[in-house]
């Protein structure tokens, strides 16, 4: 009878382990509650504010924009200056390897497959107004050879003028080509 007794005890203390809550229905003792703790986020630098160059001429270039083998990029030319700007034709642009030295590339005037061509016009541009024009450019392989690709765009207003330069992926495949489209306050449909 013992020995049942020890067994029967035994048993009854296994039992009365399984729950995680007490008769009363209090969390056990050892049982902590859970904490949450939410991270801070740590604040995204702000960039710099754009500083106006000399000319006025603030140049800015979108992102590449792609459909089927073809490429283009918009320019934006913005005045940040008090005297007005005066735009006539097509900006200047040439593309750069990646350490920045020109590249050999034909640069044509007109509509291409990514951009309708405006033609040019005489601009005027007061403080904080902007003009567009659009870089295009097409990656097609023609004959088996080497590919072009240039890792930046050089852009000024006109030619001869200081020309900024933008980080841009140009896979011009074997045509070493780019269209321009003219300056033109709203790009056409």
């Amino acid at each position: 009878m013992k020995r049942l007794g020890w067994v029967g005890l035994s048993a009854a203390l296994l039992l009365s382990g399984c729950g995680t809550e007490s008769a009363t229905g209090a969390t056990p003792a050892t049982q902590a509650p859970e904490v949450r703790r939410t991270a801070t986020p740590t604040p995204t630098p702000t960039p710099p504010p754009p500083v106006c160059p000399a000319s006025g001429a603030m140049i800015t270039v979108g992102p590449v924009e792609a459909a089927l083998g073809h490429r283009a990029v918009v320019v934006k030319l913005t005045n940040c200056r008090k005297a007005p700007i005066t735009l006539n034709g097509y900006p200047d642009v040439g593309v750069l390897n990646g350490r920045r030295r020109p590249m050999k590339v034909t640069v044509a005037r007109g509509t291409s497959y990514m951009a309708i061509d405006p033609g040019p016009a005489r601009i005027h541009l007061a403080k904080g107004e902007t003009a567009v024009a659009v870089v295009a450019w097409s990656n097609t392989v023609e004959v088996a050879e080497d590919k072009a690709s240039g890792a930046y765009l050089a852009v000024a207003p006109h030619p001869g003028e200081r020309q900024a330069v933008w980080p841009v992926d140009t896979d011009l495949g074997t045509t070493a080509r780019i269209t321009l489209t003219a300056w033109c306050r709203k790009l056409p449909n």
